[in-house]
């Protein structure tokens, strides 16, 4: 029998708006409203708000709860201060990525990480088999719904509808208050590379929160956004998306994530080989490259270069910001070099391409 697909709390909204849906992770899911393309520029331009209510939240707490989160990821969470957060791998032994998450400081003895929809259960186990005694894992994505507003006029929109002073509101840094009248969680995080906020709020107030923004965004001609325009925003933005572009035989070295690992924290899972493969050095590299015609690269495509097969895409599409068709794929670093030439198999055909700076795409100031 198949599996019942979930559905996020902002479901009926979804249908009532005409909403593509489609399977994403076990979820079934808005892809699209209108047009991706339409989508992906409004944001760009504009604001666009997308339910991310599929994401899990795990509540850590107690005296050790600091103590079980270093250990588990290779960013240093020692350094957060109340009301902010961060972004960090979780690894295995060997270094391989078990999932990207956030991890919030709400107190020093209580966070909240906030992981892929997909990586829910399999990183729970994770925690819990790393566990230790004055650290309660709790997992609350039942009880929490997600909805970011995206876009260079966000915090115009947002600020109508809150006291929070969102110009003070720096990246990464958020603040409990309220959004029409109810309790949320403003959070200056996102997943599109522009300016933009995480609204955490509990599920049952999840269609109110939802029908008072998409009123903001829709006065001021902005749309709601599914997973399709989000995909194509974060490629452009080189944002990593877990089971494309990093996984389990991936390191955060060779993802270009180097900047998450902090060795000099002290232990952690899978420190012995970061540390190692940082002496040695990565041997390969996630690397950005643009097609040199008009093909479109997808996953698992096969790159090549002079007839010997080097790699794979992980992830490819058109960029609607630059009008070009764009990628990401391990090379080995002596091929990763900035405007080396590849060639990318699409049906039996080689199309050519070149390797270019990430990220594709960078908001103007």
């Amino acid at each position: 029998m198949t599996e019942k697909l979930k559905c996020t709390p902002l479901y009926h909204i979804h249908k009532k708006l005409g909403a593509r849906l489609v399977e994403f992770g076990g979820w079934e899911m808005p892809v699209q409203y209108s047009s991706i393309i339409d989508e992906h520029l409004t944001v760009r331009s504009n604001v666009g708000i997308f339910d991310v209510s599929h994401m899990g939240e795990i509540e850590i707490r107690g005296a050790k709860s600091l103590s079980l989160i270093q250990k588990l990821i290779t960013n240093d969470a020692a350094k957060l201060v109340d009301g902010q957060a961060l972004y960090t791998p979780m690894c295995t032994e060997t270094g391989g990525i078990v999932d990207d998450l956030l991890v919030y400081r709400f107190a020093a003895d209580r966070y909240l990480l906030v992981v892929n929809a997909s990586n829910l259960e399999k990183g729970l186990e994770w925690i819990h088999a790393h566990g230790e005694m004055g650290a309660e894992i709790e997992n609350r994505s039942a009880e929490i719904a997600l909805v970011a507003l995206q876009g260079r006029n966000a915090p115009e929109c947002l600020q109508t509808l809150t006291d929070v002073d969102l110009a003070a509101l720096d990246s990464y840094r958020f603040e409990t208050g309220e959004v029409a009248g109810i309790p949320t969680t403003i959070s200056r995080t996102g997943y599109t590379g522009e300016i933009g906020f995480e609204l955490y709020v509990e599920a049952k107030h999840s269609a109110d929160l939802w029908n008072a923004v998409y009123e903001e965004v829709t006065a001021i001609g902005g749309r709601p956004v599914g997973l399709g325009a989000r995909d194509t925003l974060r490629l452009e933005s080189r944002l990593c998306l877990y089971g494309s572009d990093i996984d389990k035989t991936t390191t955060p070295l060779e993802a270009g994530l180097r900047w998450t690992v902090a060795f000099d924290k002290g232990n952690f899972i899978g420190r012995d080989a970061l540390v190692r493969q940082n002496s040695e050095g990565i041997r390969r590299r996630l690397a950005g490259f643009q097609m040199l015609d008009r093909s479109i690269a997808r996953a698992h495509h096969a790159v090549y270069r002079e007839d010997q097969r080097v790699g794979e895409v992980t992830s490819g599409a058109p960029a609607p910001s630059l009008n070009c068709n764009i990628g990401l794929a391990y090379l080995p670093i002596e091929m990763s070099k900035i405007n080396a030439k590849i060639e990318i198999e699409i049906r039996g055909r080689r199309h050519p391409a070149k390797v270019v700076r990430t990220p594709f795409y960078q908001p103007p100031i």
